[in-house]
């Protein structure tokens, strides 16, 4: 099941079904009242959707079995917002380790470029291990939280922070809990997955090379209104294979990369274990995966233009699409 949040063009937020091959929305209030039903409060929000559980899944099957016609609404008459508008909680983690390579490679030999002979001072840094993964990568999961406030969902604009130069987008995706749990056992894990969704983590490169070095992980960098973009929609985790997914990067239309779930390091069953020790996880949390390798501009190099529409499609989820506006 693909869920959304939309609204329509009279007004507040509603919680959809997609179907029809992503054609139509099934209006699930709509049609939970259609039905005869008694007003639900599960179907007042996604949150309160997720909140509820297994019963709410139940609801939903049982009214997309046999739809009230009244309640489908076609794609071009709604506008699609992020799933969860406020998630309780974001964080972001580092599960991929092409993406460390790539990036590190990369600042590496930015570094050896400003020396005088730029060749030796590479293989120099290469030697010592400059910009080397840390090898506590190896040992824990890492992770940051992101800002809950400042998501926008698909078709949002991006605007550009006013304090930045060089602005970067990152392949992500992750996962929305749906059981509150503490000391999750890694076998138990998978069954507090409530579903998935894509994340695009847009970055400001060059604040985050000043502010890294403080020790502290990204703030301005990744913390600006509209930084944190999840969507389009949630697919339930009864629904696709997290570990087998194609994970592409288009840039104005133009593929600019390619990658695969299936080469994550940490999966998400050790996300949940990790982070919920001696800490209760709530519904409705969303944990990104960190960037797929080859996922950045940072590690091709090229980084966004005002104007430019950025597409983050996952196999299974879709396509998270987004314009970059610098006012």
């Amino acid at each position: 099941m693909k869920l959304v949040t939309f609204t329509k063009k009279d007004g507040g937020e509603r919680i959809g079904a997609l179907i029809g091959g992503e054609s139509q929305v099934l209006d699930l209030r709509a049609a939970g009242e259609l039905s005869g039903a008694a007003d639900n409060p599960a179907l007042a929000s996604m949150l309160a959707f997720i909140e509820a559980g297994g019963p709410a899944l139940d609801t939903a099957r049982r009214l997309l079995g046999n739809p009230p016609d009244e309640a489908f609404l076609e794609s071009g008459d709604i506008t699609l917002r992020t799933p969860v508008p406020k998630p309780p909680q974001i964080r972001d983690c580092l599960c991929f380790e092409a993406h460390l390579k790539g990036a590190f490679a990369v600042l590496r030999k930015l570094k050896a470029d400003a020396e005088p002979d730029p060749e030796a001072a590479l293989a120099e840094f290469e030697e010592n291990g400059l910009f080397a993964i840390p090898e506590v990568w190896y040992q824990v999961p890492l992770y940051y939280k992101a800002n809950r406030l400042s998501v926008i969902g698909p078709g949002a604009d991006v605007i550009w922070p006013a304090y930045a130069e060089l602005l970067d987008y990152e392949m992500e995706f992750g996962f929305f809990i749906g059981k509150a749990g503490r000391d999750i056992a890694v076998e138990n894990a998978r069954h507090h997955i409530f579903g998935y969704s894509i994340f695009n983590d847009i970055s400001a490169r060059d604040t985050q090379s000043v502010e890294m070095p403080g020790g502290l992980g990204p703030s301005k960098s990744k913390d600006f209104d509209t930084g944190n973009i999840i969507g389009p929609c949630i697919v339930t985790a009864d629904e696709i294979d997290p570990y087998d997914l194609d994970m592409i990067v288009r840039v104005n239309g133009k593929e600019r990369s390619r990658g695969s779930s299936s080469t994550m390091h940490w999966t998400f069953e050790d996300l949940i274990t990790h982070i919920s020790r001696s800490e209760t996880l709530h519904p409705g949390e969303f944990i990104a995966s960190g960037t797929v390798g080859g996922g950045s501009g940072l590690e091709l190099q090229r980084y966004l233009e005002p104007g430019d529409v950025v597409e983050l499609e996952v196999q299974g989820i879709g396509v998270l699409k987004n314009r970059i506006v610098r006012n």
